[in-house]
């Protein structure tokens, strides 16, 4: 099953507060707003997708425990971004200072930054394309580091601030390891764990 896109007209809108209703009131899906107005509803994951969103945000959350510089988020968490839309990367991390400058209604509903880290993994429903296109708003919307991860493909593309995508070629038999950079210091994915479940 694909995303769903219901198209919503200027004229009628939604504010903060009816997005966050709707998302409440329709829990089993996962909704996003694009800034143009159009609302996503995403698909469930399956089982494959989420064992390996489980694994990258164990990964993630270790490696976060130890250095204590932020705060990890899985996939379920809404984020307003600057431009105005809503999303829900399949992985987050945001700096310590950044999550602490937010009120504790801004923490508590759908925090209105982008995350300085998120990662996306395509699954067998995503469109590449669409998902490329999220990664850009990530990056033009303040994302430091970000990490599209194709396992169909097989590829990984690297988005940074202010620069040209990076894009990695692999064969599953030979994956990867991704280093959080400067982002996320000491961090490493082994994609070998993640592209097996």
């Amino acid at each position: 099953m694909e995303s769903l896109i219901l198209n919503i007209p200027p004229a009628v809108g939604l504010t903060d507060e009816q997005f966050y209703q709707l998302c409440i009131a329709n829990e089993p899906w996962q909704l996003e707003l694009t800034p143009a107005g159009e609302l996503i509803i995403m698909p469930p994951t399956g089982g494959e997708s989420g064992i390996r969103n489980s694994d990258i945000t164990t990964d993630l959350n270790l490696w976060n425990r130890q250095t204590k510089l932020g705060k990890v988020f899985d996939s379920s968490t809404e984020f307003k971004l600057p431009n105005g839309a809503y999303r829900c990367p399949d992985a987050a991390w945001i700096k310590l200072e950044r999550w602490s400058a937010l009120t504790k209604e801004e923490q508590k509903r759908f925090p209105p930054l982008c995350p300085d880290f998120v990662v996306e993994l395509r699954s067998e429903s995503d469109v590449l394309a669409k998902l490329r296109l999220k990664m850009r708003e990530y990056q033009d919307n303040g994302a430091r580091l970000g990490w599209l991860i194709d396992p169909q493909t097989p590829l990984v593309e690297i988005y940074r601030s202010q620069q040209d995508v990076e894009v990695l070629n692999f064969s599953l038999e030979n994956p990867p390891q991704l280093l959080g950079e400067d982002v996320l210091p000491g961090f490493l994915l082994d994609l070998t764990i993640i592209l097996n479940p």
